[in-house]
């Protein structure tokens, strides 16, 4: 089949230009679904973001068509996808420690610079990560309230302070008050 992506859209683009010049129609390459190679991408970009258990039949049928011209794509949405697999299914944290380390080998075998980047995240913070198991909560809504708080605090103090012509000063009281 094709190329890699870019690469692919790129000499679609050069024939495009070459077409214009010779005042000639450009016709693309339509796929066995019926959409261009362009199309193909931008119409999959919703079934990347499902679990492929939850694809329509016509999602099925463009995945297959894109994963055969984007392996890459493919290898990423695999490991993205087990990724999300270990925090629905693992119950405890021994499990999923050993389900994130089969994961990181097979990041560490991929192409895909990017998820190296979320596996060293990962690695880094394995531990607070891994409390998520422990009752499968976060720190979130805690996370939240503090910042609405402060900002309500923040809000109220500014308005108490209206023409304030020290701004400096203003920032000063402002951080020893609420930091």
């Amino acid at each position: 089949m094709g190329g890699f992506g870019p690469r692919r859209l790129d000499a679609e683009s050069q024939a495009i230009k070459i077409a214009k010049q010779a005042k000639q129609r450009y016709q693309p390459e339509i796929l066995s679904n019926g959409d261009t190679i362009k199309q193909l991408l931008a119409r999959s970009r919703y079934l990347l973001f499902k679990h492929q258990d939850k694809w329509t039949s016509s999602q099925i049928q463009r995945s297959r068509l894109l994963f055969d011209h984007y392996p890459l794509i493919q290898q990423a949405y695999k490991l993205s996808s087990h990724l999300g697999v270990i925090f629905q299914t693992s119950k405890s944290k021994p499990v999923a420690f050993k389900k994130l380390a089969l994961w990181y080998n097979q990041v560490e075998d991929s192409d895909l610079e990017s998820f190296r980047t979320v596996s060293r995240s990962i690695q880094t913070h394995y531990a607070d990560i891994l409390n998520f198991f422990v009752n499968r909560s976060t720190n979130a809504s805690a996370e939240s309230f503090n910042r609405a708080t402060v900002r309500a605090k923040i809000k109220a103090f500014r308005a108490t302070s209206r023409g304030v012509k020290d701004v400096s000063f203003f920032l000063f009281r402002l951080s020893r008050l609420y930091a």
